[in-house]
């Protein structure tokens, strides 16, 4: 890091010219003598040298001065905030003087300050945060909204000013960080224009080659696009004024980096992406004919222009939790090209483009900074978990920042709002932890639906529960809020960790019966010679009835004899190659015993295990466990290959004797075209079939044109659910099904 004295003169006229500036723009919200003691302060370390420049050469305070102009310019944020980042680096370099701050400028100031300095102290002399610091970097964030604000505005004042500074890896590292951390953030507070640019300058840096090839085609169609836009908007204008509606109208195109993840995504050029932009109706009305207005412009436009009714985004009635208020449709234009209309008014199009603090500049509307304080929370829950890793945490907080959401209600009218792609035992979550503990199930619409049942805006949802349920790990694979995930994730560790300190008494109860006082070092042998690295993997085998303590008992006794008499385990073991156990197959005869277990016993209980639900027909063996007498398992079964690795002693064979009077549940998966009657079609097929019954069907639509679900049918044997399977497969649009 370079060190240098003072300010150079030409730094020192820009220090000059942005200090005018931000007086300029901070005037109303300072108090009178506000300015004349922090030019006192800062005059008095200018030319001092007791800062040092960055990686990139940039002096700190000026630096910082430039920062309060776009946090007051840009994003609105007033007195306190524009001080503190004026002053947390004097602060940085002499704590005594936070006393001093606090009397010049009071109690918020020196706590804005308190918050930068965190975050200063992660950054430390690098301008990118390391990956195992990112936990203390967002709950420094946390804390205070405002630091997320500054911290911000820092980054778009960096990025602006590195294009010809450092190394190209340093560029890099410092874009690839805006990238992850402060576009997101950005797009959470509201900031969309800083959002843009984080996002443009971020691929500037890191693929120069594709930003300024996207920027050369942008200028080489300007001309033809500037002319379809006036053509669109021509009409437009007319009826709005015949309406007698005040407004502007104008066309945005899209930024660099949206129309790069467009050509990404739909695997095209340039050429192939045609809503390259949007046009924008902005009204001048009054706070309380806003949304008449809007829906007013909403009518005229849809009476021109055809409208697509799937694309038509409602941010009026429920604005986003950042604010953002507007109602955007879909049209088709002239030349049959499909073109957004964004409509809003003043108000809501400057709280779209500087966020949540143009909020607090407009009288009889609610500061929405508070709408961020549920996030905040799922933040610090995350930050809670231990068990989670850095890179976990990171991907969580860019899935929650960039997800949009739906709007639930409960059966008394509340309403609530949850992230996009939301389950019942998300919901039940977000209500309380031991609601969530307790789902079993919910009320849709007065519907009755699984916990995994994903919710849409506008759901009246009511959670059913019961004292006797506990979370599962398979609820990880539906959860999706961060606050469910991780209470989730740590009731799992509890249970875990309370059923391995069951299994650990109840071995220790086996020993003392058999007046045995185990020995570590055996004891570690064992565990070994069966197949644990870890004893805890050890005991949560014993919990889960894998292993018997019976069992245990009896090998640890002969690894304790082969210990003790060693001579007696010397001779050559028996190769198991050639040894064959002669086994007679009986031949299937219809009887009332469904099952033959072990070749030859009949009458044995069993019951059929729910990981892989054999039928009739099935190859199945049996597989005998502690507590719970005998489960029939498929042989392709997903825990086959474990089961008959480590416990082949407790492996038996099972075949089907006879066709018994009851059905099977098979559950079936299906994948298709999300078209109009494909779902009719498939049950249909089902209806027809003989002694096949629907027993239930669970259908979700994706973004992607496909649709996955499952259907549940009452079957006879596996070559009737082989038949349907093939039936099924026949309906046009259906790509995949499977058992």
């Amino acid at each position: 890091m370079e060190k240098t004295i003072g300010l150079t003169a030409e730094e020192k006229r820009m220090f000059k010219g942005t200090f005018r500036r931000l007086q300029t723009l901070a005037e109303d919200s300072f108090q009178a003598d506000d300015f004349t003691k922090i030019r006192h302060l800062l005059e008095g370390i200018a030319d001092s040298d007791m800062f040092q420049r960055n990686s990139f050469g940039l002096h700190p305070l000026l630096f910082d001065m430039q920062t309060s102009v776009i946090l007051a310019e840009e994003i609105g944020l007033n007195r306190a905030s524009l001080l503190a980042v004026m002053l947390h680096k004097y602060v940085q370099k002499d704590p005594k003087s936070l006393t001093a701050i606090k009397d010049l400028f009071g109690n918020d100031v020196m706590n804005i300050i308190h918050g930068l300095n965190k975050v200063n102290e992660i950054y430390g002399k690098t301008p990118v945060v390391e990956t195992e610091n990112f936990r203390d970097l967002i709950l420094s964030f946390a804390e205070d909204m405002r630091v997320i604000f500054i911290i911000i505005a820092s980054r778009v004042n960096l990025m602006r000013q590195i294009k010809d500074k450092g190394t190209d890896e340093e560029r890099q590292k410092v874009a690839q960080e805006a990238s992850v951390l402060y576009a997101p953030l950005a797009h959470k507070l509201g900031l969309y224009l800083i959002k843009r640019e984080l996002e443009d300058l971020s691929l500037k840096y890191l693929q120069p080659d594709v930003y300024y090839l996207i920027k050369e085609k942008l200028s080489q169609t300007r001309k033809s696009r500037d002319l379809y836009i006036s053509n669109f908007i021509k009409p437009v204008e007319e009826k709005l004024r015949a309406a007698g509606l005040k407004f502007h109208i104008k066309g945005r195109t899209k930024s660099i980096h949206s129309i790069w993840q467009k050509m990404q995504k739909q695997k095209c050029q340039f050429e192939g992406i045609y809503d390259l932009f949007a046009i924008r109706v902005i009204l001048d009305s009054e706070l309380e004919k806003e949304k008449q207005d809007c829906w007013q412009v909403f009518s005229i436009v849809t009476d021109m222009y055809r409208p697509n009714p799937k694309r038509l985004r409602d941010w009026l009635s429920v604005p986003k939790s950042n604010g953002y208020e507007s109602l955007h449709i879909t049209v088709m234009g002239p030349e049959g090209k499909w073109v957004e209309v964004q409509i809003r008014t003043e108000r809501m199009d400057e709280v779209a483009e500087r966020g949540l603090a143009a909020h607090w500049r407009y009288k009889g509307v609610k500061d929405s900074g508070a709408k961020l304080e549920e996030w905040l929370k799922d933040v610090r829950s995350a930050l809670e978990n231990q068990s989670t890793s850095d890179e976990q945490l990171i991907n969580q907080f860019k899935v929650d920042l960039y997800s949009d959401e739906v709007f639930v209600f409960t059966p008394k009218g509340d309403l609530f709002k949850l992230q996009k792609g939301a389950t019942v035992l998300d919901f039940a979550f977000h209500i309380h932890t031991n609601v969530g503990c307790k789902c079993t199930g919910g009320l849709v619409n007065g519907k009755n639906v699984p916990i995994y049942t994903r919710l849409q805006s506008g759901d009246q949802v009511e959670i059913l529960t019961s004292n006797k349920q506990l979370p599962k790990r398979d609820w990880l694979n539906f959860a999706v809020t961060t606050k469910a995930r991780n209470k989730i994730r740590q009731s799992l560790h509890e249970q875990e960790a309370k059923n391995v300190a069951l299994a650990k008494e109840d071995l220790e109860r086996k020993f003392r019966h058999h007046k045995i006082e185990p020995d570590e070092g055996t004891m570690m042998r064992m565990v070994k010679k069966l197949g644990y690295k870890q004893m805890n993997d050890f005991y949560k085998a014993i919990s889960d009835g894998v292993l018997d303590s019976a069992y245990i008992v009896e090998k640890y006794k002969e690894q304790l004899d082969r210990q003790t008499n060693p001579t007696l385990y010397s001779t050559e073991n028996r190769s198991a190659d050639g040894f064959v156990r002669n086994v007679t197959d009986n031949q299937l005869e219809k009887s009332a015993d469904v099952l033959v277990i072990d070749n030859s016993v009949k009458g044995v209980e069993y019951s059929l295990a729910k990981c892989c639900n054999p039928i009739y027909g099935d190859d199945v063996f049996g597989f005998v466990t502690v507590n719970r007498g005998i489960k029939i398992h498929r042989t392709n079964c997903p825990n086959a290959e474990r089961l008959k690795e480590r416990m082949s002693y407790r492996v038996i064979r099972a075949q089907w004797a006879g066709k018994g009077s009851s059905q099977y549940a098979v559950s079936l998966h299906v994948v298709g075209n999300d078209d109009i009657g494909i779902v009719n079609n498939l049950t249909s097929i089902i209806n027809k079939e003989k002694n096949i019954t629907l027993r239930g069907i669970s259908i979700q639509s994706s973004e992607d044109g496909l649709f996955s679900g499952t259907l549940t049918v009452m079957i006879d044997d596996n070559k009737q659910i082989e038949q349907l399977i093939k039936k099924l497969q026949t309906v046009k649009g259906i790509k995949n099904i499977s058992r």
